[in-house]
């Protein structure tokens, strides 16, 4: 993430979030359903700009592969 908009307290409840979502969900979504569904729960809990809301986009993009990893390793 070129410029870094989303601060520490927007990447601890985004990550808080992913560890609430249910297992299933993390891995049944395609890529763009999963960041789009992990963006509205973040959403619901903090305001984010348009300009937060594209770094954050951009670094769930970033991260599906790493969110997945976790979440199949969470139900092992």
């Amino acid at each position: 993430m070129k410029g870094c908009l989303v601060n520490s307290k927007i990447l601890r409840q985004l990550w808080s979030v992913v560890e609430q979502t249910q297992t299933s969900t993390l891995v049944g979504l395609s890529d763009p359903d999963l960041v789009n569904q992990l963006l509205r729960q973040l959403e619901s809990i903090q305001a984010l700009s348009s300009e937060e809301m594209n770094s954050v986009n951009a670094y769930l993009f970033s991260r599906t592969q790493l969110i997945r990893d976790l979440a199949c390793a969470r139900s092992a």
